[in-house]
């Protein structure tokens, strides 16, 4: 049987339907592209906003310290002018000079300070900037905003984006000194950005920017890839130097020796008497190679192995003694006291 044709007509009237179906179709996607394009500038705008107004509101607070060696940042503690910042950035002085963001010139001295974990306090008169508001860093995840406030190569309160990059880290600044539980971050940090803000998308700061890597390959900056103090650890030793005017709580674990570097490994150069090392029968002259397992090759190594450990906890030092022989020493660690 031949199959039965359509009327002309309905054909015709089936082809205006189509016609008119996806001229809508068309007609709907590109209203929705159009759409779906001003939601992306209007969430752009919006971010772009987030940040300005997170400048506007941090910036007041975040200051510039002058010492006779150079320039930092710091960010205002709290009410009574108390400023904090890095150990490294005042050095071994005691007087500085601050300028805050609207240019104002203040004095502050010194408080205190806490260089094993490279924060310290000053105190200006003569007025008081805005204090910051201060987040809960263990409350961070990786890829969350991070903005940088501070002061780099003297260029007074510049601003840097990027993200949280990684947290926990335990990073050594290369001269002993080990940053523990660090926030890793790609917003830029420069020399002088030490001791300044880094702050989330709210304006609250989540890090004090102390330490940018550098390249084993070029031994230049590396960058996007930076190093804060988080801000639990800044309102807690911040807060002791404040009150006692020093640390007095380091949480951190230490064998009581001073040190020194060898081509074998640590060098004992003195011990504090009755302090941990002391009484495992650690002496002056003892090369330390390891700590348990992990090898001690510098004195950054050690500071990174002791920054994993806790007060209290008893370790198997690895000795070579004066006279060649290898040895092993049970220490229940103490806590490092501070400044």
């Amino acid at each position: 049987m031949m199959p039965t044709r359509a009327p002309r007509s309905l054909l015709s009237a089936a082809a205006v339907v189509v016609a008119i179906a996806c001229a809508f179709a068309l007609g709907y996607a590109t209203q929705g592209e159009a759409q779906s394009s001003g939601m992306r500038a209007e969430g752009a705008i919006a971010l772009q906003n987030a940040f300005v107004d997170v400048y506007r509101t941090v910036s007041p607070s975040v200051v510039q310290i002058q010492t006779s060696d150079g320039l930092g940042s710091g960010i205002v503690f709290d009410g009574k002018g108390d400023i904090v910042t890095n150990a490294h950035v005042v050095g071994s002085e005691n007087t500085f000079r601050i300028t805050t963001s609207a240019g104002k010139t203040l004095r502050a001295k010194l408080v205190g300070t806490f260089p094993q974990n490279d924060l310290a306090v000053i105190k200006v008169s003569g007025g008081s900037p805005a204090a910051a508001e201060f987040a809960n860093s263990d409350q961070l995840r990786v890829g969350d905003i991070a903005l940088a406030i501070g002061n780099p190569l003297g260029l007074q309160s510049s601003f840097t984006q990027g993200v949280v990059s990684a947290l926990g880290r335990d990073e050594s600044e290369g001269n002993g000194v080990t940053l523990r539980n660090a926030i890793q971050t790609s917003a830029a940090i420069n020399p002088g950005n030490s001791g300044g803000a880094l702050v989330d998308i709210h304006g609250r700061v989540i890090g004090i920017p102390t330490l940018g890597a550098n390249s084993p390959q070029s031994g230049g900056a590396a960058p996007g890839i930076g190093f804060a103090i988080p801000s639990n650890d800044v309102r807690d030793y911040a807060g002791q130097i404040v009150k006692h005017g020093r640390v007095v709580n380091s949480h951190r674990a230490y064998l009581g020796i001073r040190i020194g570097q060898s081509s074998s490994g640590v060098y004992v150069g003195g011990l504090t008497p009755g302090g941990p090392a002391a009484r495992a029968g650690i002496r002056v002259g003892d090369v330390i190679t390891a700590l348990d397992e992990q090898p001690t090759i510098s004195m950054d190594a050690l500071g990174a192995a002791l920054a994993e450990r806790k007060v209290g906890q008893t370790v198997t030092v690895h000795l070579i003694r004066q006279n060649g022989k290898r040895e092993t020493a049970k220490v229940k660690l103490g806590q490092l006291p501070g400044s």
